[in-house]
């Protein structure tokens, strides 16, 4: 009896250790694991899409900035030069001290901002160009391509188009004292990235500039940034404004920046604005119920209390600028499609219908001064750009 006794403890001893040796191997296996999954997903990630929910994750992505004090953006070259525009500011200071802070852009000058190689993505533009924004022309080319793929006045292109400062506090773009042009689109290359700024206006422009990007590996379904500028003044009668058109591809639609030129008296935005894509020909898939009502206002953006119109600027959509004058009252409205961005297969075309009231409660269409930039993602190649209208179609 008792050697049966002893076999038997002897026998739960052994389970018993054979259990915590397997409990030890499984709890070392999964620590292996974790650690495993952590450092591929720290290698992972590409350092793109950033937000206050990923600023604590590692990358490998490697940050640079182009500007007149960097002009290639490469590593330890910032600050070198020895000639510059504020070389004569500098002049008792010497080399490192603001020698090089902006540029001179002479009268039909095209100044090559920014001429990078590799794969990565611009993530943030700062300028601010001085003259009539109207002049200055913004153009961005995406692995080696002829034509750009975003060429527009630079004022529009920074929701800021009517020649006077006003503030814009979007997610997209933000506009800040005195005219610091800021834009946070997120801008993917393969290859290279082209930025230049063309001068047109008479004179000499002189610009400051950032343009700050990652270089890193960018997603298979990562899309190229586009933005086209158009205006039509005035608008042929019975006539849809066309904002964008001959897109052909995959992509999204992300954004609308519009100048509302009204060349009648009284209330200008009944007009609705109409999504064709893929295949739609008469009616669009999508259709607006107001020109307020894209741009998330209500009843003609009025004030609370009193007469007159409400600006207002706000992560998506805003009207930051209204311009009262009795001969042409203008109007600042951006709408940013960042949280509902309108996807497309094959093409795409946006419209905006341009109405307001006469008698006995009927619509009147109008002739208005319309302009406008698109924003969108697609895959390239893209159509070619209508021709950009001339200097003196330009002119505010």
């Amino acid at each position: 009896m008792k050697q049966l006794t002893k076999r038997i403890r002897r026998f739960e001893r052994t389970v018993v250790t054979k259990k915590r040796s397997v409990c030890l191997m499984c709890g070392f296996l999964l620590v292996a694991l974790l650690m495993i999954g952590c450092e591929q997903q720290n290698s992972g990630f590409s350092g793109l899409e950033m937000g206050l929910g990923n600023l604590a994750r590692l990358s490998s992505a490697k940050t640079r900035s182009v500007s007149p004090e960097n002009f290639t953006g490469e590593k330890g070259k910032g600050g070198m030069a020895i000639e510059g525009t504020g070389a004569n500011a500098a002049r008792e200071l010497g080399q490192t001290w603001k020698v090089s802070p902006s540029v001179r852009i002479n009268p039909g000058q095209t100044f090559l901002m920014a001429d990078i190689e590799g794969c990565g993505a611009v993530q943030h533009i700062w300028m601010t160009p001085t003259g009539n924004n109207r002049f200055n022309i913004l153009r961005i080319y995406w692995d080696g391509e002829e034509k750009p793929s975003v060429e527009c006045p630079a004022g529009d292109f920074f929701a800021c188009g009517m020649g006077q400062y006003t503030g814009v506090n979007s997610l997209a773009v933000c506009v800040n004292p005195k005219s610091g042009f800021n834009c946070y689109w997120l801008m993917p290359f393969r290859k290279r990235c082209k930025i230049t700024m063309t001068n047109i206006d008479a004179k000499p422009m002189v610009l400051y500039y950032q343009i700050d990007y990652t270089l890193t590996d960018v997603p298979k379904d990562a899309a190229y940034f586009h933005a086209q500028f158009r205006r039509v003044n005035p608008l042929p009668d019975k006539q849809d404004y066309t904002i964008l058109d001959g897109v052909r591809g995959k992509g999204q639609y992300v954004g609308t920046y519009m100048i509302w030129g009204s060349n009648s008296p009284g209330w200008w935005g009944e007009g609705e604005i109409k999504f064709f894509m893929d295949g739609d020909t008469k009616f669009p898939t999508i259709c607006g119920t107001g020109t307020e009502d894209y741009f998330c206002g209500s009843y003609g953006f009025d004030k609370f209390q009193g007469r007159g119109y409400q600006e207002f600027s706000s992560p998506y959509t805003g009207m930051p600028q209204v311009i009262e004058s009795e001969t042409q009252p203008r109007f600042g409205l951006y709408r940013w499609h960042i949280q509902d961005p309108v996807r497309f297969e094959e093409d795409l075309k946006v419209t905006m219908q341009a109405l307001g009231w006469q008698s006995e409660g009927r619509y009147l269409p109008l002739k208005d001064d319309l302009s406008s930039v698109a924003y969108w993602y697609q895959a390239e190649p893209h159509a070619q750009f209508p021709k950009l209208p001339a200097k003196e179609s330009l002119k505010n």
